[in-house]
């Protein structure tokens, strides 16, 4: 892996599509299928245990001193995303398809990501105090509040049908190990700091396992009879351009309420991410009975194109504060 990003090339990505490749080929079927399930329901538990013991309660609420921050990025995740989610249904469906669609609002519903809006406000000279607290509170409430939009969302709008029981295998998969995590937290820290590359990788090798679930599942159900390079390239260009308005968005609000470059810096990288380590294995809780690789499409590709953009971004504004030059 490390030899790898060497070259700008990210290990991590490049498993989870092996994983796809691999779930095209040889999808799990029979007892391999049963076997998949079980060891998928395993690893998303352990995965929240895991995010359970990395979030500090005492932190995010010892960081909530700069209020106005932290609920301008949330605003940014939880409402600005969800509303132009929404707002995407009103393309005709033969722009995306149904599924597809339904990947895509689910995206919009998903907290930020933690290690890359950290990154990325450092490269950029920003305020990563602020960013440390904005991304964790997004983590910890979204593991709460997106299940939730995803039943008022989607239920009452039609778009899709999520199962009542999907509530009981949230709370089961999702939040207790969640909690338990919170709790054993305390007593597993020094622990876990010790093994840091060890745990990197359950958690990482939890979510190719979801990806090879999901895609052998898609598989079953003929994803790629469904989805063509037009929808893909569909996709891509409205995944694009959603990021593109974020950006605009937080960028300009930044601005009009008067924050600080430094703070600034924090709501454009915070406040325009979504993750995919979260996104992945909710998904496959929710949406069981559905096409789940379909779904979790748009999180993959949306996930690709801000890591590339906001590199770039941050890259770009770190050097031009470096030389004394003009930012944002």
């Amino acid at each position: 892996m490390q030899r790898l990003s060497r070259y700008g090339i990210d290990g991590f990505i490049l498993a989870i599509f092996g994983a796809v490749l691999v779930a095209s080929v040889f999808p799990a079927t029979g007892v391999g299928e049963t076997a998949i399930t079980w060891a998928t329901r395993i690893g998303i538990a352990l995965l929240f245990f895991l995010y359970g013991t990395r979030i500090a309660p005492s932190q995010a609420i010892k960081g909530l001193a700069h209020w106005r921050l932290h609920l301008v990025v949330l605003s940014a995740t939880f409402i600005l995303f969800p509303v132009l989610g929404v707002m995407l249904g009103l393309l005709p469906d033969r722009v995306l398809g149904h599924e597809l669609y339904i990947g895509l609002l689910f995206l919009c519903l998903l907290p930020s990501t933690v290690q890359s809006s950290i990154a990325f406000t450092s490269i950029a000279r920003g305020n990563v105090a602020g960013a440390i607290v904005s991304a964790s509170a997004s983590n910890l409430i979204g593991v709460f509040l997106t299940p939730l939009l995803v039943i008022m969302l989607m239920n009452t709008t039609g778009h899709a049908q999520v199962d009542p029981s999907a509530i009981l295998n949230i709370v089961l998969q999702i939040l207790l190990p969640f909690i338990a995590g919170q709790i054993a937290r305390q007593w597993l820290i020094v622990f876990l700091s010790e093994h840091a590359q060890g745990t990197r990788f359950v958690d990482r090798a939890s979510i190719v396992l979801v990806v090879y679930a999901a895609f052998s599942e898609s598989m079953r159900e003929g994803i790629w009879e469904i989805v063509g390079p037009q929808e893909v390239i569909s996709l891509i260009f409205i995944s694009s351009v959603l990021l593109a308005v974020v950006l605009i968005v937080t960028a300009l609000v930044g601005r009009l309420l008067n924050f600080s470059v430094d703070d600034r810096i924090v709501i454009v990288f915070c406040g325009s991410k979504k993750s995919l380590a979260s996104g992945l294995p909710m998904a496959t809780v929710l949406f069981s009975g559905a096409s789940v690789g379909m779904i979790v499409l748009p999180i993959m590709i949306f996930h690709q194109i801000q890591l590339v953009v906001c590199a770039i971004l941050a890259a770009r504004i770190g050097h031009a504060r470096d030389t004394g030059g003009k930012t944002q």
